[in-house]
């Protein structure tokens, strides 16, 4: 068992902020000492002492603050990882499905388009194409994709997001 395990969750985390911070203040006080000449022996208090177990603290602290680090760097790759993989995923689910349906390529781009939340003006200064040709395609995928609008359309692929079932793909538009 590591030494720094318990530094791995809320507690452990809170605990070692608050030894920062008190060995902080130790040092503010006793530049503070210094600064008033103050001598370094107060009665049984003796500074050095005190210094030294505070450097100990601080390097303890250090190591720990360096492998959450660490830790969070190699967490943070394996979620971009995941959200690289989900990304490729959900993108396939989109074509397999714009291809199961039988959309064109025009219909497809349009389509997309339409998931990614573009409205038909933008679609059509997009596509170079006039709005009545992106609504007529529009109303195409919808029937194609067994849908009666773009909220249906966006809550089948908002569905396969949810349920994780990215590896069967879109099976069928009666789903919805």
């Amino acid at each position: 068992m590591n030494y720094f395990d318990f530094l791995d969750n809320r507690k452990g985390i809170r605990a070692l902020f608050i030894a920062q911070t008190l060995c902080v203040l130790f040092f503010i006080g006793d530049a503070i000492r210094e600064f008033t000449n103050v001598p370094e022996k107060i009665g049984f208090i003796n500074f050095e002492v005190f210094e030294f177990v505070i450097v100990i603290v601080m390097v303890i602290s250090m190591i720990a603050t360096g492998r959450q680090l660490v830790n969070l760097r190699a967490e943070s790759g394996q979620l971009k990882e995941k959200l690289r993989a989900a990304s490729g995923e959900f993108n396939a689910v989109l074509h397999q499905s714009f291809q199961e349906w039988g959309l064109t390529s025009s219909e497809s781009d349009v389509a997309l388009l339409a998931v990614k939340g573009l409205g038909i003006s933008e679609i059509s200064v997009m596509r170079e194409t006039k709005e009545g040709t992106i609504k007529a395609q529009l109303n195409a995928i919808y029937k194609k994709a067994n849908v009666s609008g773009r909220p249906q359309l966006i809550s089948f692929f908002v569905e396969e997001l949810m349920t994780g079932n990215f590896t069967d793909g879109a099976k069928s538009s009666n789903t919805i």
